[in-house]
Parts: structure tokens; C-alpha cells; sequence
């Protein structure tokens, strides 16, 4: 039997590509994201009593990577990205069906031109479809007894640091309000792959309308340049 879904909304999202985007929700509290309602969900009776909620439920399509299919076996970035585990023993975006979910922050709900949520911590590429959104729960869905498996704590931490150039870009452009935070807690996580551990190579990664460009050596992730991202 076959099932199809269509998008109740859309998000809309400071990561622009899938390098950078944390590998959880709720790493990156800066990443404000909104979700867009569609016809004919746009309505506030859909979203009436939501506000009352601190978090949400966020049912999603990897839009980006579902052409490429699925394994059995993956590389989480946890293990080193050399051990493999079964598909359904990881979050990976390569799935036989590509759904994610994710636990987001719920900042606010509006209701003035459309319907849109305003969502804080989440970990979603612009443009992703939504196919459902459901209020968190503590009381039952949140179990501090719960084991972790090999995903046993939050990641280390890199120290962030900004040379003088990228300073100087900041001034110039004059980027989003808590665009300095956002770009620390999402190079504090390490976006790099897992394999890849070379001091001199040079990485971009794109928030908002911005290419930041990094390097990582020692522990310590340097932020070089903010340049404007290259226009489609």
C-alpha cells in the first residue's frame, strides 16, 4: 500500500546548504527559523491554543538528499564516521522513507499576515517542506532515565575565534541581529566531516545571505571572511 503527503508549510531558514546545519535540534539556540503555513492550513483556527506550548514537534521531508536513496548501514559522525550501524539505529538524512523530526523552541505564533510560527534552536534547511507539526509534551515525552546508546552527551565544543578581517566584514555589512552568536554556536560544533582533519584547508559555510569562511586547527575554529553569498 502507498501513502502520499503534501506540505502543511514551509520553512524558512538561515542555513542555506546542509554544511553547517547542526546534527541535532537545540544545538544552536541563535538559529531563528519560521514556518509558513499553506493554503489551506494557513488558518489560525489550525494553530488555536498552540501558543500555550514552549516546544513542538516538527515532521519533515530531506528534500535535498532523498534522491539519493538509502543503505542499510551508515557512518554517524559520532562513531568517527568509520564505524557503521544499522539506518534505524541513527538520524540519518538517508533514509528508505526521508523523514525527520525534530524538537524545536515555539517563540510565537502569528496570525497578522498568514500563519506562521517563529521557532528557536531548530535544525532545518531553508525551504523544507513540513509535514506536520504536534505539541511537545513534558510529562510523557520527556524521560531523564532514557539511555542514549553510542549518542551519550552533547558533542565538544570548539573554541570560536574572529580575525581582524572578519571584523572588518561585519562592520561593512552589517548582517542580522545575532548573527555573531549564530555563527559561534554553529562553528563551535564542528561542521566539518568527521574524516576530515586537515589544519589548512579553508571551509565555507552559508548563513543567511552570508559565506563564512573558516578554518580549524588545534581545537580552535577561525573565522577568516563574511563574504555575500554568491547569487543564484
Amino acid at each position: 500500500m502507498n501513502y502520499s503527503f503534501e506540505p502543511i508549510g514551509v520553512i524558512r531558514s538561515p542555513y542555506r546548504e546542509k554544511f553547517g546545519i547542526p546534527r541535532q535540534p537545540s544545538l544552536v539556540s541563535a538559529a531563528r527559523m519560521r514556518l509558513e503555513l499553506l493554503p489551506p492550513y494557513a488558518q489560525p483556527d489550525c494553530v488555536r491554543g498552540l501558543e500555550a506550548f514552549s516546544h513542538v514537534w516538527i515532521h519533515f521531508v530531506f528534500h535535498q538528499t532523498m534522491d539519493r536513496g538509502w543503505q542499510p548501514l551508515v557512518r554517524p559522525p559520532r562513531l568517527g564516521g568509520n564505524a557503521k550501524v544499522g539506518v534505524f539505529a541513527s538520524r540519518s538524512t538517508h533514509r528508505p522513507n526521508p523523514l525527520g523530526l525534530s524538537l524545536v523552541e515555539l517563540v510565537s505564533v502569528s496570525c497578522d499576515n498568514g500563519v506562521a510560527l517563529e521557532l528557536a534552536g531548530a535544525d532545518l534547511l531553508d525551504g523544507t517542506p513540513v509535514l506536520d507539526i504536534k505539541p511537545y509534551i513534558p510529562f510523557v515525552e520527556a524521560r531523564p532515565d532514557a539511555v542514549g546508546g553510542f549518542v551519550d552527551g552533547p558533542p565538544p565544543l570548539l573554541r570560536v575565534e574572529w580575525s581582524e578581517t572578519a571584523r572588518s566584514h561585519l562592520a561593512e555589512l552589517s548582517p542580522p541581529k545575532d548573527f555573531i552568536l549564530l555563527v559561534e554556536q554553529v562553528l563551535a560544533q564542528d561542521p566539518r566531516p568527521a574524516y576530515q582533519d586537515d589544519p589548512e584547508r579553508i571551509y565555507g559555510v552559508s548563513l543567511y545571505r552570508y559565506n563564512v569562511r573558516f578554518g580549524i586547527a588545534g581545537g580552535i575554529a577561525r573565522v577568516l571572511e563574511i563574504l555575500p553569498a554568491a547569487q543564484n
